[in-house]
C-alpha cells in the first residue's frame, strides 16, 4: 500500500511528516510517497537520520500558504507539496493522502482534483471524539460546511454511518442529531426539517434529536450537524480537555500526600490524558471523496503524523470510500421510490 503524505504541511514540516513517515514505514508496512521541495527534504532527512528506505520523493517546489485563499490551491499554486499529493492521489498513484496543510484548501483539493463520490453533495469532516466508557464519538461535520440544507445532513449521516462501522466496527451505529432539545420540534429550521428526512433514511440507526451534553456520555454514536456548530462543539470539547487535564494535575501537585497519591495512580491517569490527545487520533478524514483524505493537526509531530498515516491505512483496507458509496447510492433509490 502506498500512502501519499504532504511534506510540507504543517507547523513542524518537514521534520516531523518526514519523521512520521518513516515510523509509518517500519511499524505500519506502508510505502511512503513523500511531496515537497526535494532537495529540502532530503538534507533535513540526512541531517536528523531520518531513514528513507520505503519513502519516495516527488519534487514539488512550493507550498500554499496558510491564509492564501483555498480556491488558489487549484491554479496559483497548483504546483505545491498539497495539490501534487492529491493529483497523484486521484491518478491511483497512491491509496490515500495526509495532509497537516490549510484545511480550507485541503477540502477544495479533495473536492475538486480527488473528485467527490457519485451523488454526494458535499463533503465533510469526520472527527473522533472521545466519550465516557472509553468509547468515541463521530461528529460529522466538524467544519466543512458552515451553511446547510436538510438533504446534506442526510448524507453526513450516511458516511459517518459508514465510516463508522468500517473503522469502529459497530453494527449500525446510532445516529443522532445535535439540537438543543429531544423533542422534534426543537431547533432551527435546518433542524426541523431534516428530522424527518434522518428518521426515513434506509440503513440508517437514527435515534432523534441528542443534546450537546450527552454526546460526552455516550448519547449516540454518530453525531450530526452543520459544519459551524460541528466546529463550535470540536473547539469548546478540545478547550475542556486541556482545562480538566490542566485542574486534575494541579490539585494531584498540591502537597506531598496528593504527589504520592499522584504516583500510585500515575499510568492510569497517563492512559486518562492519552485518550484526549489528538495525536493518538492522528487526523479527521474528509468524507465523501473517492480516494482516503485525512487531515491531520496543523501542530502534528512524528507520532501525530504516523497515526494519520494508520487511519489512511485503515480507511483503505477497509474500503470507507466503497461504503459510502454504497449508502448514498441507497439512499438515492429510496428517494426515487418514495417519489
Amino acid at each position: 500500500m502506498r500512502i501519499i503524505i504532504d511534506g510540507m504541511g504543517g507547523d513542524l514540516a518537514p521534520l516531523e511528516p518526514l519523521r512520521g513517515a518513516a515510523e509509518a514505514v517500519r511499524e505500519l508496512g506502508v510505502e511512503m510517497i513523500v511531496t515537497g521541495g526535494e532537495a529540502k527534504l532530503r538534507a533535513c532527512a540526512g541531517e536528523n537520520g531520518i531513514p528513507l528506505d520505503g519513502i519516495t520523493f516527488v519534487d514539488a517546489p512550493r507550498v500554499i500558504p496558510m491564509e492564501a485563499e483555498p480556491t488558489s490551491l487549484l491554479k496559483e499554486y497548483s504546483d505545491c507539496s498539497m495539490a501534487v499529493g492529491m493529483k497523484m492521489a486521484a491518478d491511483g498513484e497512491g491509496d490515500a493522502f495526509v495532509s497537516a496543510g490549510s484545511t480550507g484548501a485541503l477540502l477544495v483539493g479533495a473536492t475538486f482534483l480527488v473528485k467527490r463520490i457519485k451523488g454526494v453533495k458535499r463533503p465533510a469532516i469526520g472527527t473522533m471524539i472521545p466519550a465516557q466508557g472509553g468509547r468515541f464519538y463521530l461528529l460529522c461535520d466538524a467544519g466543512a460546511n458552515h451553511d446547510c440544507r436538510p438533504e446534506m445532513l442526510t448524507q453526513f449521516a450516511v458516511m459517518g454511518s459508514a465510516y463508522y462501522e468500517k473503522i469502529i466496527g459497530t453494527e449500525r451505529p446510532r445516529v443522532g442529531l445535535i439540537n438543543i432539545g429531544a423533542e422534534e420540534t426543537k431547533g432551527t429550521e435546518l433542524q426541523v426539517a431534516a428530522l424527518p428526512l434522518l428518521k426515513n433514511l434506509p440503513g440508517i440507526h437514527f435515534i432523534g434529536n441528542v443534546e450537546a451534553r450527552d454526546l460526552p456520555l455516550g448519547g449516540c454514536d454518530v453525531a450530526v450537524c452543520d459544519g459551524f456548530i460541528g466546529n463550535i462543539v470540536l473547539k469548546l470539547t478540545e478547550g475542556m480537555g486541556k482545562f480538566i487535564g490542566g485542574a486534575v494535575k494541579e490539585v494531584l501537585m498540591q502537597n506531598l500526600k496528593t504527589k504520592l497519591g499522584a504516583l500510585l495512580i500515575a499510568s492510569e491517569f497517563g492512559a486518562f490524558k492519552k485518550t484526549l490527545d489528538y495525536k493518538e487520533t492522528g487526523g479527521a478524514p474528509i468524507l465523501g471523496v473517492t480516494r482516503p483524505v485525512i487531515k491531520a493537526h496543523g501542530s502534528s509531530d512524528a507520532r501525530a503524523f504516523k497515526n494519520a498515516i494508520r487511519q489512511a491505512k485503515s480507511c483503505v483496507e477497509r474500503d470507507v470510500s466503497g461504503a459510502i458509496e454504497a449508502g448514498v447510492a441507497r439512499q438515492k433509490a429510496a428517494a426515487r421510490e418514495n417519489v
